[in-house]
């Protein structure tokens, strides 16, 4: 089963890393994704720019509109996220436990739909 783990970094929490710690997460981080790479469970991982770097875009009665910026102050924002490969949503919470990004974030980790056909009838492509 594939698992999003989306990656809720707080704010407060990795805005009081020193430059050294920073960058000490980025490298474990890298050391996390490249073990479940190896492992053959890791199937992407992004980290995402920061909240004032995304434009938020909206159709309501057949109108666009676009919002810079995040939608809602918070005091954690989606801060990147990694698809992950498990037997179940137990391993994959064991898996999401294990990313030294948890000092500072949480991690929603979520069932991903497996789509089996569409409205057109059709499935959907196999994969290479």
């Amino acid at each position: 089963m594939k698992f999003v783990c989306l990656v809720y970094i707080d704010s407060v929490a990795i805005g009081a890393l020193s430059e050294a710690e920073g960058r000490q997460l980025a490298d474990d981080s890298i050391a996390f994704d490249w073990g479940l790479r190896d492992s053959g469970k890791l199937i992407l991982a992004q980290p995402l720019e920061a909240p004032q770097a995304a434009v938020t875009v909206r159709q309501r009665a057949g109108k666009f509109s676009s919002t810079d910026g995040p939608f809602v102050e918070a005091k954690e924002h989606l801060g990147g996220f990694f698809l992950i490969e498990a037997k179940d949503i137990d391993e994959a919470i064991a898996l999401a436990k294990t990313s030294p990004i948890m000092r500072v974030a949480s991690v929603e980790v979520r069932p991903a739909l497996e789509q089996v056909d569409s409205v057109t009838g059709r499935g959907r492509p196999e994969v290479a």
